[in-house]
């Protein structure tokens, strides 16, 4: 179970207070209903915002939005829009709560985006959770466009918005080559709107209450708040809403902490001291995720079981994910280990540079990214272990990896 603490960082926007999922009810009683027949008011709302996607992007939402209705007209077909709630990341669980808690706040960002692009279809596709959200959908009787909730495989890539396309479209859910992109080809064929659920959620919240009330929270520059998966060894893993700014620090106890996972899997390690500092923002955001590692914990080790899992994961596709990333792997079970090294470590730092750009998808880079902060941030570490010895006293693995094969 995930416990969820928004009131202790702002007053929630996204997540039912106290804990219980909302029906429609409850939910017209909190936040009004919503209103349809203006799309371009909604867009110049959404631009107002400068709300960008929260999936791990960061793209920019109004431009989505516009990129996706030109093409509509461009191309003569009728849009289609996906709802991503295919959280892959493994240390993820925000849209997951969210689409527990708040499924209606969500399902008003659907109807508001399809009818912003001129979508056709709506599809909402989950992991996990069907039959729940079939349920929310069978209270909204009044709802323009009607929704088909697909349920997509297990996988880290599932939620990649060409894999995606194509698995709505009936094919497999991997990534796909993006020419054209997805925007302008993708399920069935037609422009395609692949938006992170969290995403949708904001954009009924800023229908109703306006661009101003978004900016009220965050920076001028990131605007408005964002949903975290926090790690803490010892508690219970929760979901917190943030507004962009607030230190990494006031977010989790980092105590006698040596550094901190940001981002999730495709995310940096990062320094405890530095991380504490350092405010929320779209950079380091990526998945939304917070995970302390401890210092009696290795981060070579817990980095060497995230990689291998990655390299596990990949659609295999291209060179960088079929030959590269399970190289990395390998080599980087070798620098987990005490003992000698050898030109492992450089190795490594020079097939990412090799791998970085080349895959067929974001894969590779994502991948690459946590490598080389891993490289970085456990120096002191490698150097440990090329001697025969780890500082670590603590063995006991932290971060979550699925099916975890020995």
């Amino acid at each position: 179970m995930t416990a969820t603490y928004t009131e202790v960082l702002m007053s929630p926007r996204l997540l039912a207070p106290g804990g219980a999922p909302a029906d429609l009810t409850t939910h017209e009683q909190r936040y009004g209903p919503v209103s349809y027949g203006n799309p371009p008011q909604l867009l110049h709302s959404v631009a107002e915002s400068g709300l960008t996607g929260r999936g791990g992007a960061a793209f920019a939402t109004y431009r989505k939005l516009v990129s996706v209705a030109d093409a509509g007209r461009r191309t003569g077909r009728a849009p289609v829009v996906v709802a991503n709630g295919a959280e892959g990341e493994p240390a993820s669980r925000k849209d997951k709560t969210l689409l527990h808690l708040s499924p209606h706040l969500v399902l008003d960002g659907l109807q508001l985006a399809a009818e912003a692009v001129g979508a056709a279809e709506a599809y909402l596709a989950v992991e996990a959770g069907a039959s729940h959200l079939e349920a929310a959908l069978a209270e909204r009787r009044r709802d323009p466009l009607s929704v088909k909730v697909v349920r997509v495989p297990r996988r880290f890539l599932s939620g990649q918005s060409s894999a995606l396309a194509s698995y709505v479209s009936g094919g497999a859910a991997l990534p796909q080559h993006q020419r054209p992109p997805v925007r302008e080809r993708g399920v069935h064929r037609a422009p395609t709107l692949v938006q992170n659920v969290e995403t949708l959620a904001h954009l009924a919240l800023i229908a109703r209450y306006g661009a101003d009330w978004f900016r009220a929270a965050g920076t001028p520059s990131e605007p408005g708040s964002a949903l975290c998966t926090v790690h803490v060894p010892g508690r219970e893993v929760r979901v917190v809403e943030a507004p962009f700014g607030m230190p990494i620090g006031r977010l989790l106890p980092l105590g006698p902490a040596d550094s901190v996972l940001v981002g999730g899997y495709h995310g940096t390690w990062i320094p405890a001291p530095e991380a504490a500092q350092l405010p929320l923002d779209t950079m380091h955001l990526g998945a939304g995720v917070l995970a302390v590692l401890p210092a009696d914990h290795c981060g070579l080790a817990e980095t060497a079981r995230v990689l291998r899992y990655l390299a596990l994961e990949s659609a295999g596709r291209c060179g960088p994910c079929l030959n590269g990333l399970p190289r990395i792997a390998a080599a980087f079970q070798t620098l987990a280990a005490p003992g000698p090294q050898g030109t492992v470590r450089a190795d490594v730092a020079r097939w990412a540079g090799l791998v970085e750009g080349r895959g067929a998808c974001h894969h590779p880079d994502g991948t690459v990214r946590l490598v080389r902060s891993a490289l970085t941030t456990f120096a002191t570490e490698l150097d440990a272990h090329a001697t025969g010895y780890c500082t670590a006293t603590d063995a006991t693995p932290l971060l979550p990896v699925p099916d975890e094969r020995s």
